[in-house]
């Protein structure tokens, strides 16, 4: 899955054939917000708000970014990979 960071946008985001799935974010100082994620209804299910929510957190981690679950599925997301746990910010 090609997912690319689109800083111009806040968002990393993948093209699909159903259109583009993307997770919006915001950086301040240290600290990322992962706001949203939106996948094509006719994409939902095959595991692509997971590869976003992933290439998010890989790139926080890479930058000694703490991280803010804003999105309910990126908040479900950390709780099923506790290798993240010690980058979100309480």
């Amino acid at each position: 899955m090609g997912i690319t960071n689109n800083q111009d946008l806040h968002r990393f985001e993948v093209s699909l054939e159903e259109g583009t799935g993307f997770l919006r974010y915001q950086i301040e100082s240290d600290t990322m917000h992962l706001l949203y994620v939106e996948v094509p209804p006719e994409a939902r299910g095959h595991g692509v708000a997971g590869e976003l929510s992933h290439a998010a957190l890989e790139f926080a981690k890479e930058r000694g970014l703490k991280v803010i679950p804003v999105c309910s599925y990126v908040a479900a997301y950390l709780r099923r990979h506790p290798e993240y746990s010690g980058m979100v910010r309480n």
